[in-house]
């Protein structure tokens, strides 16, 4: 079992975190070395399965990434951007892989983990589901087979704690639209529509949202003309999925060279 890959969840006491501490300790493919919180957080120094309510699992929680990074080959990290641009580096100063699944990412984020590519692998994706990475690859040839006529939205469903509109998977399926049909996403999207809008500019992306209860996430991709709808769709309903794809990047990126990579990457999409 010790020449199994080491992993590291940042995050740990989140959702997607607990779910990665649960995965990894009970895995064949890989071993569950470290788990990282923020400094002060009531978790700290405790043994991780203990923290999450259940049996000790013989890590404990510690405030210290940079230790933590330095004992593993691949870190797993969905937490906050600002979090996860000072984790790139650290991942990259221990030459660990660091697979992102954090969303909400901008400019300026996305440029500090180009820089710290330079130095380590990184995979990161708004979405780490093979369904939806597959989507992707339908959307740019939908919008690619349609003209402007067609309308495109975007409408993305979440649990009421998410924090990020719209949604980094929502983000994706718009931007692989925009490619599909040879424009900017930037200059196409419209969100957040309220008031009197007016008729809708021809060529636009538009995005809304829904958040409520406990929903994992849920994705549709509409094109619209007169007389005629096509609906692509994609349905999580285990957080799983997420977890499953975030340790399938964690392993490829083992035999993979220093730069940045996406879950098409990974996938061979």
């Amino acid at each position: 079992m010790t020449d199994l890959p080491g992993i590291v969840v940042t995050g740990a006491s989140g959702r997607m975190g607990q779910m990665l501490v649960k995965m990894l300790a009970g895995s064949d493919k890989a071993r569950l070395v470290a788990c990282v919180e923020r400094s002060g957080h009531p978790w700290i120094g405790r043994d991780a399965g203990v923290a999450m309510g259940g049996a000790a699992i013989g890590v404990t929680v510690t405030d210290d990434p940079l230790a933590a990074f330095a004992r593993a080959q691949a870190v797993i990290d969905f937490t906050a951007p600002s979090a996860t641009v000072e984790f790139a580096a650290l991942a990259a100063q221990a030459r660990a892989v660091h697979v992102i699944g954090t969303t909400g990412l901008e400019a300026e984020h996305h440029a500090k983990i180009d820089l710290a590519a330079h130095h380590a692998v990184i995979v990161q994706a708004g979405n780490m589901s093979l369904g939806v990475n597959l989507m992707l690859g339908l959307a740019r040839k939908v919008a690619a087979a349609l003209d402007a006529d067609w309308d495109i939205e975007v409408v993305e469903a979440h649990h009421r704690m998410k924090v990020d509109t719209p949604s980094g998977t929502a983000l994706m399926l718009g931007q692989a639209a925009a490619e599909g049909r040879g424009i900017s996403l930037d200059a196409a999207m419209v969100s957040g529509r309220d008031g009197i809008t007016g008729a809708r500019t021809r060529g636009s992306i538009g995005f809304s949202a829904i958040r409520g209860g406990d929903i994992v996430g849920e994705h549709d991709l509409i094109f619209a003309t007169e007389g005629e709808r096509i609906v692509l769709r994609h349905l999580a309903t285990d957080r799983a999925i997420f977890a499953r794809g975030a340790l399938r990047a964690a392993l490829w990126g083992q035999t993979q060279k220093p730069g940045r990579y996406d879950m098409a990457d990974v996938l061979g999409l």
